[in-house]
């Protein structure tokens, strides 16, 4: 599988952005999507994930309400809406791919959300 993540960019704070990532090379619907993030100097974290199936949800605390995930099965494309944007989400951001109760196992090329005060 083959994860193409993009729609990073510089924002104000407050700000929105629609980070994208698409997969390609086989079916994903036995899979959760997930989101992470990497602050310069901090450890990556989770922020959102999504089962392919049937679309439910999961958040990180601080992201709840202004970030949410989603997806378009027939595009084979996951979405993460950020709204209210805030310097502290300034961040790579991956998507990866992965079946429940395992590991992440495969992760796309990260796009970088620069979020200006």
């Amino acid at each position: 599988v083959q994860l193409q993540a993009s729609g990073g960019g510089l924002v104000q704070a407050g700000g929105s952005l629609r980070l994208s990532c698409a997969a390609s090379g086989r079916t994903i619907s036995r899979y959760y999507m997930g989101w992470f993030r990497q602050a310069p100097g901090k450890e990556r974290e989770f922020v959102a994930s999504i089962r392919w199936s049937d679309g439910s949800t999961s958040y990180v605390d601080s992201v709840k309400g202004r970030i949410t995930i989603s997806r378009d099965s027939a595009k084979n494309t996951g979405y993460l809406q950020m709204n209210s944007l805030k310097p502290e989400d300034t961040a790579v951001y991956y998507c990866a791919l992965g079946r429940e109760g395992r590991p992440y196992d495969y992760w796309g090329q990260g796009t970088l959300v620069t979020v200006s005060s």
